[in-house]
């Protein structure tokens, strides 16, 4: 005989969904899940516990996203609500979605490039996200947020952000 214990996939199902739509406040085309920042979703005896790896430590917008789940979960009525923090492994940027990646450079911010085990900005041939070109230079390590580095396309002359591989 199956239990209620048997339904809780489609509402686990239902918890990635609702998570699906709280968007990153930097880079509001991009959900937390599409960056991978959403590592589980359980349900047990003493409420909904979710998994959660910020993009990296001291991460401006990790309390804002906090906040914005446990919002979400109380407006669907699944409470309560744990949230635990995942730091190892770290996150890296190959956790992001190749539609995330996509919906990025549609944005108008270049994506990671490679994977994360690979990564140096010196290395990577970054392209631009509006021409398509890789005739692209280094202007700044840091870019609009940490994350990022400022680039400048040396054909199309307009200058764009990088998302690092991290």
């Amino acid at each position: 005989m199956q239990t209620l214990d048997a339904l809780e996939p489609a509402k686990v199902r239902d918890v990635w969904r609702i998570l699906g739509q709280i968007s990153d406040p930097e880079i509001p085309v991009l959900t937390i899940t599409d960056l991978g920042m959403v590592r589980s979703v359980h349900h047990r005896d003493d409420g909904w516990h979710i998994g959660f790896t910020p993009t990296y430590s001291g991460c401006p917008a990790t309390d804002f996203l906090l906040a914005a789940i446990r919002e979400a979960m109380a407006e669907a009525d699944l409470q309560p609500v744990h949230i635990d923090q995942v730091l190892h492994p770290a996150w890296t940027t190959d956790w992001m979605t190749p539609a995330a990646k996509t919906r990025l450079r549609e944005y108008g911010i270049s994506p990671p490039q490679g994977h994360a085990c690979h990564a140096s900005s010196a290395s990577a041939e970054v392209s631009c996200p509006r021409c398509g070109s890789l005739h692209t230079s280094l202007i700044s390590e840091f870019g609009s947020t940490a994350c990022k580095a400022l680039y400048r396309c040396d054909s199309c002359r307009e200058p764009f952000d990088y998302f690092k591989c991290i």
